[in-house]
């Protein structure tokens, strides 16, 4: 009995430690998958469920691992953001699979992507025929950015020469029955403001919306339950 709460315990804290680090790195470390962040969640992985599973290895341990490798991806977050060749030796650099309408064979064979892949990374980007593209660059996080062909590529609003207004950012100000108080700061509004809106839209009770937005120019938009 005391194995499996001793186990519970790691599992717990190892978790709870784990999840400030990721916190800590903040949303760019994660999102982005560099080779070395690969790399590195593997041998993290295999860290944390050796020393959970070893009877011989206790939380101070666990906690080591996971601040070890939390210190990595930092230090090597700020090498990339600072140093040009360090970012080029750990992320490396993105690669034009087609250039000028023609595929670029070298850099399909070093990137070991085959034509079918080259296709269905086009799909991804709703580019069904090759014959569409002028350039395609193959990103240091394996995504593909592409670039049509102008007889292709659809046309912009100033193509048509038809001029709009750039859109507005919709803030939530309402969610799960809640007010996002700082929401409402942003924008500029009030208590007063929101009550007004509520009643106007016969709503008597914030508990009762499920969802609401504001955009400027444009009466609150709300979702009852």
């Amino acid at each position: 009995m005391k194995e499996y709460a001793a186990i519970f315990m790691e599992l717990v804290v190892g978790y709870g430690f784990l999840f400030m680090v990721v916190k800590w790195l903040g949303k760019m470390q994660i999102s982005q998958v560099t080779p070395f962040d690969f790399i590195s969640a593997l041998m993290l992985g295999e860290l944390v469920g050796n020393a959970v599973f070893d009877k011989d290895v206790g939380i101070w341990e666990i906690l080591f691992a996971i601040s070890v490798w939390g210190l990595l991806i930092h230090t090597v977050g700020i090498i990339t953001q600072k140093s040009r060749k360090g970012r080029l030796i750990l992320e490396g650099s993105p690669s034009m699979l087609i250039r000028k309408g023609k595929i670029d064979w070298k850099a399909m064979s070093k990137n070991h992507i085959d034509i079918d892949e080259l296709r269905q990374l086009l799909r991804g980007k709703d580019v069904f025929s090759i014959r569409e593209v002028e350039y395609a660059v193959l990103e240091t996080n394996g995504t593909l950015s592409v670039k049509r062909k102008a007889k292709f590529d659809s046309p912009t609003l100033e193509d048509l020469k038809i001029y709009k207004e750039d859109p507005l950012f919709p803030m939530t100000i309402i969610s799960d029955g809640e007010v996002l108080w700082e929401n409402i700061k942003q924008c500029g509004l009030d208590d007063n403001w929101l009550y007004k809106q509520l009643l106007k839209q016969k709503v008597n009770h914030v508990k009762d919306v499920c969802y609401a937005e504001w955009e400027e120019g444009e009466n609150l938009f709300i979702l009852r339950y």
